[in-house]
């Protein structure tokens, strides 16, 4: 029997502290390697966007990985890539938490266009505005005291 999956993850982690390190010249560079990254598990990247303090992907899992090895397994990665390239030089980490949320197929496209069009977007609201209204939109009861602190 073959197996059939649909595991559809939107994940939206940040920098430590929130800083403001991702330039935006070299943000292509690190999307490319998380790309990488995703693919060598065996997962399809949809979208990777984000902004100076935090970023957006929209992937598929794999049955065989669990989802925090697999945001375990990205974190530490593009964090050795960024710090051994220098690519963001003010870059101390990433945040201990994260974001996953799930969405049917018939979201897809929406979530796509939602990450594509972050720049956009964040014209309108702060990332912390974002994340909020995130996780109330999808029932996620929010626990003030550990809401964005590293």
């Amino acid at each position: 029997m073959s197996n059939y999956r649909q595991i559809y993850y939107h994940l939206v982690f940040r920098s430590k502290n929130s800083e403001r390190v991702f330039t935006v010249d070299n943000r292509p560079d690190l999307y490319q390697y998380i790309g990488g990254i995703i693919k060598e598990k065996n997962c399809h990247l949809y979208r990777i966007n984000g902004m100076e303090e935090h970023l957006h992907i929209f992937s598929d899992l794999h049955p065989s990985i669990s989802l925090s090895d697999y945001i375990r397994d990205i974190k530490t990665a593009s964090s050795l890539w960024i710090k051994e390239n220098h690519i963001f030089p003010h870059f101390r980490g990433w945040s201990t938490g994260y974001c996953a949320l799930t969405y049917a197929n018939k979201d897809k496209n929406t979530i796509i266009n939602y990450i594509k069009n972050q720049q956009v977007h964040h014209n309108k609201e702060t990332f912390k505005e974002e994340y909020r209204r995130l996780l109330t939109e999808s029932g996620i009861k929010i626990e003030e005291g550990y809401f964005l602190i590293d």
